[in-house]
């Protein structure tokens, strides 16, 4: 399927451009390789750390607090009052509460801009592919459902490379 796919498209610039299959300018790129690796997306990482990190230590901060109450309810929970027994438990449940909003919280927001930034990066890497398929003249880029790429028809270092340029 995937060959017919490749030769229908290969016949349809033949027809509208009139190109032969010899003729015909290739190239493949590995669009997932250049989403985890272009400099965009390593600075977006960090970015997102960098804003996540006062959430992140504030459910560590949580965590270790249901931790010393949990300590303290096996410590000395054979020696409380039925009340301070009861007291304790209801608190620990309503940490452990706590913590599980505020993780899901944090989890779906993280979700949520990480998504925001894959979104402004595919549309600046999809700008590069394109200009740079443009002003290299070729006529298919290729990218998922590849099977093989020969090397030379392989342009993902050279996609690499414009998306270093415009980071500097």
């Amino acid at each position: 399927m995937r060959y017919l796919h490749k030769f229908m498209i290969l016949g349809l610039l033949s027809a509208v451009t009139g190109l032969t299959y010899a003729e015909a300018k290739i190239a493949f790129v590995d669009v997932a390789k250049v989403l985890e690796q272009a400099p965009q997306a390593i600075a977006a990482n960090k970015r997102l750390e960098k804003e996540f990190e006062p959430r992140n230590r504030s459910l560590i901060a949580l965590r270790k607090e249901l931790r010393k109450q949990e300590d303290k309810l096996a410590r000395d929970g054979v020696t409380m009052s039925d009340s301070q027994l009861r007291r304790l438990e209801r608190d620990i449940r309503d940490r452990k509460r706590e913590i599980k909003r505020a993780q899901e919280d944090y989890r779906e927001d993280l979700n949520l801009r990480r998504n925001e930034e894959l979104r402004k990066l595919q549309k600046r890497v999809y700008k590069a592919i394109v200009d740079l398929a443009k002003a290299r003249g070729y006529h298919a880029v290729y990218g998922d459902g590849v099977i093989y790429a020969a090397d030379n028809i392989n342009i993902t270092k050279d996609i690499l490379a414009e998306l270093a340029k415009a980071i500097k």
